[in-house]
């Protein structure tokens, strides 16, 4: 069913429960494909209340969340910044981060915040945007495939102990 959801910037006021939001989509999405060991050592750092405050408090970060009758049905992070060498784009900023809340995945969601994001990509002034994706994470490849990213080169994601290949994908805005 389709979803519409609302979609608005993030505050500090939005920490607690976007961690909890972060926290959970991350952990569905990947937890069958790594070992608890590695997924409890990555999120014990990457999604703690301090962090995500940390992040919405960075002037290079942006997040976007979409939100179904008041309730946080997913998020995006745009980071500004340090962008890989084989990035060629015109002034590119990162989609660090797409999540939507797994019991909405294919309603639509994903879409509109994806929307959401290369509009709001525009009107910062930027040009490209490039995000790393799992090699092995074929759902969202092939989502962003369709969003006309192409593959240009790749690097590490380190999740615990485990150092995986991530493709770099870029597309101009």
């Amino acid at each position: 069913m389709r979803i519409t959801p609302q979609i608005r910037a993030a505050t500090l006021a939005d920490a607690e429960k976007l961690t909890e939001l972060a926290a959970r989509t991350f952990y569905d999405a990947f937890a069958d494909m790594n070992t608890p060991q590695n997924m409890k050592a990555y999120m014990s750092k990457a999604f703690t209340v301090d962090q995500i405050t940390s992040e919405l408090s960075d002037p290079q970060a942006r997040f976007l969340i979409a939100e179904n009758d008041g309730v946080m049905i997913g998020y995006v992070k745009l980071l500004a910044g340090n962008v890989p060498p084989n990035v060629a784009g015109q002034n590119p900023i990162e989609l660090a981060r797409l999540y939507v809340d797994k019991n909405y995945l294919g309603s639509g969601v994903g879409n509109d915040l994806m929307q959401a994001c290369l509009d709001e990509a525009r009107s910062l002034g930027h040009r490209a945007i490039y995000l790393g994706v799992w090699e092995h994470n074929y759902r969202a490849q092939a989502f962003y495939f369709r969003w006309n990213f192409r593959v240009v080169g790749n690097q590490i994601f380190q999740l615990g102990g485990d150092a995986q290949m991530d493709w770099l994908m870029e597309r101009e805005l």
